[in-house]
């Protein structure tokens, strides 16, 4: 069993991985059964074992999330052979607060009006487990749960 402590040391650990990464595949389930991916930034650390990404509510991901909560978020580096894989279940998000603290002026891309914009919400991944591969320790999945 893993301890608080230990869950902690390995959420710093694939925090670690994916800080200098800042897009991931963001895939979810459909109504159909299909999958669906979506390149998102993410925002904020893991330090809670939490990831976070800024959407707009009415977006068909978001749906897809409230019929099926399970997704997975991809991220690799080419440059570092490093490359990680996060499932958990997601959820939509309104707290202006935890957006104020996480907004990055990199988002008013694809959101203009910035944390003013009606439609904004936060998706939030609770991180269920990852496995990641680094070209350092050769390509044999280690795991994060």
């Amino acid at each position: 069993m893993t301890t608080s402590t230990d869950q902690k040391q390995q959420f710093q650990k694939l925090d670690e991985l994916i800080q200098d990464i800042d897009y991931g595949m963001f895939t979810t389930v459909d109504d159909d059964g299909s999958l669906h991916s979506y390149p998102m930034s993410k925002s904020g650390n893991i330090s809670d074992g939490t990831l976070c990404f800024f959407t707009y509510a009415s977006s068909h991901k978001v749906t897809e999330v409230e019929h099926h909560q399970q997704v997975n978020v991809s991220f690799s580096s080419r440059d570092q052979q490093r490359y990680i894989s996060i499932s958990g279940t997601a959820k939509l998000v309104n707290d202006r607060e935890k957006m104020r603290e996480l907004w990055k002026p990199e988002l008013q891309t694809w959101f203009p009006k910035g944390l003013d914009e009606p439609d904004i919400a936060l998706l939030k991944v609770n991180i269920n487990k990852a496995d990641y591969w680094e070209s350092q320790t050769s390509f044999k999945p280690q795991t994060i749960s």
